[in-house]
């Protein structure tokens, strides 16, 4: 048995939904224009290549100090049933479908919140999700702090390893598909890195390395990426 290990924004999912959630956020007016706006320079900034979304996210995570976990699960649930589940890229679905039948380990590795990676989990039957996840206090309420390391860049790492020691399986006999460079340390690690839809950097990186690179299309793309992969 091997893992298979898989993003979520913009290598499941054809969008980022981060970026979606904070558009949703603002137009119900859960955050400010300031607050979006901010955003928006980050992911533009980290794009380029002049900034690190790590920094971002633990700025996030402040920012749920003192709101409601029920509140936050319920609004990421209508999230993702109204934006966001219509976004799976198809060759995504049928490389899911030929790790499944293979008998290989299903894992979701992504910096998105416990309350999304659950819903993508219970949507695509994996069998594991690795993500972020945030303190709770007695009464409910998010402190602002993250439980563990961060599950971003060398936090990614950590957290396969981890998994990959406890069910007794080699990094270097797992797959990793990504669109994102800020991956690097998990795709250095695996056996099979694959860069799905890469940003600029991460082509260039996967060129230079000779890593497999696939296009899965968008939601009604019809890309059949099995037989390069088996390959």
């Amino acid at each position: 048995m091997v893992i298979a290990f898989f993003d979520l924004d913009k290598t499941l999912l054809s969008l980022n939904s981060g970026m979606l959630w904070v558009r949703r956020e603002l137009r119900q007016r859960h955050i400010s224009r300031l607050q979006a706006l901010r955003a928006g320079v980050w992911m533009a900034r980290y794009q380029l290549g002049f900034a690190t979304l790590e920094d971002a996210l633990r700025k996030a995570i402040t920012h749920l100090a003192g709101h409601s976990e029920a509140d936050i699960r319920e609004r990421t649930r209508a999230f993702y049933q109204e934006e966001v589940r219509g976004l799976y890229r198809s060759g995504a679905r049928r490389m899911l479908e030929w790790h499944r039948a293979r008998g290989d380990r299903l894992v979701l590795l992504t910096a998105s919140s416990l309350y999304l990676a659950e819903l993508a989990q219970q949507d695509l039957s994996l069998d594991a999700v690795l993500c972020n996840r945030f303190e709770v206090d007695a009464r409910g309420m998010h402190t602002g702090r993250s439980e563990g390391a961060l599950c971003f860049g060398a936090g990614k790492l950590e957290h396969a390893r981890r998994y990959a020691e406890g069910h007794g399986i080699k990094l270097a006999d797992s797959y990793f598909y990504t669109d994102s460079y800020s991956d690097l340390p998990v795709l250095l690690e695996v056996g099979h890195p694959v860069a799905v839809n890469p940003d600029h950097r991460l082509r260039r990186e996967a060129q230079r390395r000779g890593w497999q690179v696939a296009e899965w299309g968008g939601p009604q793309a019809s890309v059949d990426p099995v037989a390069t992969a088996a390959s």
